[in-house]
Parts: structure tokens; C-alpha cells; sequence
């Protein structure tokens, strides 16, 4: 879909989800897709602390108030985020799949290997910052680009998927379609290099690739109700083909539209139907009305 709707507030939503009776397998009779999505909740709480923390290193260098406005609603909106996937991890505990290993993996890729490092202030310094201001942006094509998809995944309504679950991947995902221009503009206000755009995206996709399927086969291969359970490329692709996770022809050819020059994030999503579903998430009004 494309954008229809001016630019909006961003602010942080409070959720409550309540996971008691949400299954193994939300996704009835469908391990893989369950578990390829559920790779999020491994990779999504450290991602955004990651966010936040790098974020708040750049506040200083914003010198649009509007563009500041923003980045800061999105740092309050990323911390809810990686709030809410956090609390799903002891539910996979309760139900056998305990994924510390993974997520010790996850933790040690965004504190150490693209955390703050020791270098002298001055040009070092802010070289490495605004390497990790790009690599959010091109991370966030991708939540956007996801966050879409969620929006408009039907084929998870009619395969009968957990309701609750289906409604923390939509208010997550329309969040990221509705703040999906901050990074971006924020990298193209304080740097813009488009050389440093395309490395960061190869350096992105590569990552998100990597861990992706590195998740969605811990899960597979440690799910207590699965013999040999297993995950491959090729059940990705057949997944996508009947709509149950992305497809993988719309994926790649998100890689051009981003490394295009004319580039801007406004240009995919809907607004209008992000803010349509953040109005009426039920996890969103359950926490207005102090429903645990």
C-alpha cells in the first residue's frame, strides 16, 4: 500500500498481553512458520535497547526540533517494543523451549561487536556513530517492510493463528510502518553519505539473514514436541508462496527500492492503516482500561 496519511506524533503505547492460553504452535499445525516468527522475540529486545542506546548518543547532533520530536517518540516507542517481546520469553521457558543460548548470541552481536567502543573523541568516534545511525535506518526498512506485511497477513487470520499473538506482531508492526521514516531521515540529517548507505545495508541484510535462519533452526531443532525438527531456505520460500511468512520475490526486491538514490521510507506503508490498527489493538485499549 502506499502512504495516505501527513506525517503523525509519535508516541510510546502502553500494551498488556496476557499469554496463558496461547499455544506452542500459535500457528495451528505449523511449527516453522511459528517459529520463524518467532525469532522476533529473540532478536527484537536487544535490537531496540540497541536503538535506544545509539539514539541517545545522536540527540546532540539533531539540530531540526521536528526531527528531534520524532526520534525521541521513537526511542520511547522502540523501549515498549523490546518490552513486550522480552515478556514472551518466559512463556516459551513454561513451554519447553528455553532460549538463553540464542539469545546470549543476540546479546553479545548488539552490546559487543556494534556496541560503543573505545576510541578517541573527535573523528573516530563519530565515524562509528554514524556507522550504527545508518545501520538502523537500513535495519528499519526491514521492520518496516515486515511491519507491512503483518498488517496485511491474512493467510495467518484464515490458518486460524493465536489471536493475541497476531495482535502484538500488528501493534509492534504498525508502529514500525508509522515511525518508518525517522531513521532514515535522521541518518540523512546528520550524514547522508550514500556510500555509507549501501555498505551499512549489505552489512544489515547480511546480519538479519544470518541470525534469522540461525533462530528459526534453534527453535526448530530444541522444540520439545518435534523429532529432527529442522529449517531450511526452502520451507521460507513454500511459506511465502502460501502467505504465512513473507515472500521471498517481495523481500528482494525491497533491496533495490532502498539503494535507490530517490529513496524515502514514505514511500511504502500506509499510515492511515497503521494508526487504524493502533486505535483498535486490543492490547492497546486493554492497557488504557487497566486490564491486566
Amino acid at each position: 500500500m502506499s502512504n495516505t496519511q501527513d506525517r503523525v506524533p509519535l508516541k510510546a503505547r502502553k500494551v498488556s498481553f496476557s499469554w496463558d492460553d496461547t499455544p506452542l504452535h500459535w500457528v495451528p499445525g505449523d511449527p516453522f512458520t511459528t517459529h520463524t516468527i518467532n525469532v522476533l522475540h529473540l532478536l527484537l529486545p536487544a535490537g531496540e535497547r540497541w536503538f535506544v542506546h545509539v539514539y541517545k548518543q545522536v540527540l546532540p547532533y539533531i539540530r531540526d526540533e521536528r526531527l528531534r520530536e520524532d526520534v525521541v517518540g521513537f526511542i520511547g516507542q522502540e523501549a515498549m517494543h523490546s518490552q513486550a517481546h522480552d515478556e514472551v520469553l518466559p512463556h516459551l521457558r513454561e513451554q519447553g523451549l528455553d532460549p538463553t543460548p540464542y539469545t546470549a548470541q543476540v546479546d553479545w552481536f548488539f552490546e559487543k561487536l556494534l556496541g560503543d567502543r573505545t576510541l578517541p573523541p573527535g573523528r573516530a568516534r563519530r565515524w562509528w556513530l554514524m556507522e550504527r545511525v545508518a545501520l538502523i535506518a537500513a535495519i528499519e526498512h526491514y521492520t518496516a517492510f515486515l511491519g507491512d506485511w503483518v498488517l496485511n497477513a491474512e493467510e495467518l487470520d484464515r490458518r486460524g493463528a493465536d489471536p493475541t499473538m497476531l495482535d502484538l506482531l500488528r501493534w509492534h508492526g504498525a508502529e514500525e510502518v508509522e515511525h518508518r521514516s525517522v531513521a532514515f531521515d535522521l541518518f540523512q540529517h546528520v550524514d547522508g553519505g550514500y556510500r555509507r548507505r549501501v555498505r551499512t545495508w549489505a552489512t544489515a541484510f547480511t546480519a538479519i539473514v544470518f541470525l534469522w535462519q540461525r533462530g528459526a533452526r534453534f527453535f526448530m531443532e530444541n522444540d520439545p514436541t518435534l523429532i529432527d525438527g529442522k529449517a531450511s531456505f526452502k520451507d521460507f520460500y513454500v511459506a511465502g508462496r502460501r502467505g504465512t511468512l513473507p515472500a521471498t520475490g517481495d523481500m528482494l526486491k525491497s533491496i533495490p527500492r532502498y539503494l535507490s538514490r530517490g529513496y524515502h521510507p514514505s514511500q511504502e506503508g500506509c499510515t492511515e492503516q497503521a494508526v487504524a490498527y493502533l486505535a483498535s489493538s486490543p492490547a492497546a485499549l486493554a492497557a488504557e482500561k487497566g486490564v491486566a
